[in-house]
């Protein structure tokens, strides 16, 4: 074996690599809150992204997966290629937090704080570019667009990203605000959930309200509907299997008088199994069938599976854990799973993968995401940082195997 430079302490050369990197990583951060771009329009995202990487001299491509960004830190040794990846996209929700870097882009936030992904992926970057000798394998680091959508995932893998080289495992995050900073967790197996849509147009004979006798009523069938897609959880999935049906927009008349020709609902079911998922499916069809035929108001269903379950692998997932407690001298929780969506998933259904939840709450608030208030604590960024060049490291640690 080649005689490589290994850390003695590596716990303590990740951290102060992340510690000298937290002002440039905050200044970073900030940029990307005040110009905050939507799905596949992240081009100055990206091109922030790209500059830091020149500026660390790591390679990249750029484009990938329409505004994707990739770059390659290569190891001292032969060994695996380890995907880190972090989500670049924004929300079409107007900022409220009153903040001096608070967007500039009318109607647009980072409200889930992909912004604070992307920096601590920089982090990582340059900590991991320092420690290149001593890793046996490379680090493919993936700056996806579009994760809210749930199509950046699919879009980069369609244009290679998982290939040359070959990605053999992969590491993803979110921050939480529910976890106070300084907590980290993780979950064993389905982490997130299945992330389906549909959309139901009943059709139905346009009349005067005055006379419904003579009309077919959309409205009253889509209510029919509406409270009978609710029995589907209640009724029809077994409830040591989490599940969730929400009609999220229902769309249909324009006068008090006027009995419509048609109402379009829209909606979303989560699952974290393949099973759950195709009864929920069919158990729509179903129903669509029996109110179009009982109320005289076909129902067309219109059903888009969207990204699969996020599953941690085991495996995978007791080395992030050990990683990050042996980084930071602390227990990593066990989190229960949430049936949001993550389209990491779908790196997640190619290699071993686990994601990490880190923790971004500021002591005397209680944020959510999607919030248009939201405010993570900015210090989640280095030890983020830290928690995947560490969880990298040992990884790649040679002969870690």
């Amino acid at each position: 074996m080649p005689d490589i430079a290994i850390p003695n302490d590596p716990a303590r050369a990740i951290a102060e690599g992340a510690a000298a990197s937290a002002p440039r990583l905050v200044a970073i951060r900030r940029d990307l809150h005040a110009h905050p771009e939507l799905a596949f329009t992240e081009q100055r995202t990206a091109g922030v992204v790209a500059a830091e990487l020149s500026r660390l001299g790591i390679p990249h491509r750029t484009g990938v997966g329409r505004t994707g960004v990739v770059g390659l830190i290569e190891g001292g040794l032969p060994g695996p290629t380890l995907a880190l990846r972090a989500d670049m996209d924004a929300l079409p929700i107007a900022e409220q937090t009153g903040l001096a870097f608070a967007s500039r882009a009318p109607g647009l936030m980072h409200a889930c704080g992909h912004d604070v992904h992307t920096a601590t992926l920089l982090g990582a970057a340059a900590i991991l570019r320092d420690l290149a000798p001593a890793l046996a394998g490379r680090v493919k680091l993936v700056f996806q667009p579009a994760e809210e959508t749930l199509a950046g995932a699919a879009a980069m893998i369609a244009d290679g990203v998982m290939e040359n080289p070959r990605v053999d495992m992969a590491l993803g995050f979110h921050n939480y605000p529910e976890i106070p900073l300084g907590g980290f967790a993780t979950t064993p197996g389905a982490a997130l959930a299945a992330s389906d849509r549909f959309e139901i147009t009943v059709r139905g004979v346009s009349g005067h309200a005055a006379h419904p006798d003579v009309a077919v009523d959309p409205i009253l069938a889509a209510a029919t509907l509406v409270v009978q897609l609710q029995s589907v959880v209640a009724r029809e999935i077994d409830p040591f299997r989490p599940a969730v049906l929400t009609i999220g927009a229902i769309q249909g008349g324009v006068a008090h008088n006027i009995i419509p020709d048609e109402v379009v609902l829209r909606g979303t079911a989560r699952s974290l199994d393949e099973e759950t998922r195709t009864r929920i499916e069919a158990a729509l069809r179903r129903l669509c069938e029996g109110v179009g035929a009982g109320m005289r108001a076909p129902c067309t269903l219109a059903y888009h599976r969207g990204c699969p379950p996020l599953v941690n692998d085991e495996g995978m997932r007791r080395r992030l854990v050990a990683s990050v407690a042996a980084q930071f001298a602390t227990p990593v929780e066990e989190r229960a799973p949430s049936l949001g969506g993550e389209d990491f998933a779908y790196f997640a259904e190619r290699v071993p993968a686990a994601h990490l939840a880190i923790g971004s709450g500021q002591k005397g608030r209680a944020d959510r995401l999607h919030n248009s208030a939201y405010q993570p604590d900015e210090g989640a960024i280095p030890l983020g940082a830290a928690a995947l060049a560490r969880a990298a490291f040992d990884l790649l640690r040679p002969g870690a195997g």
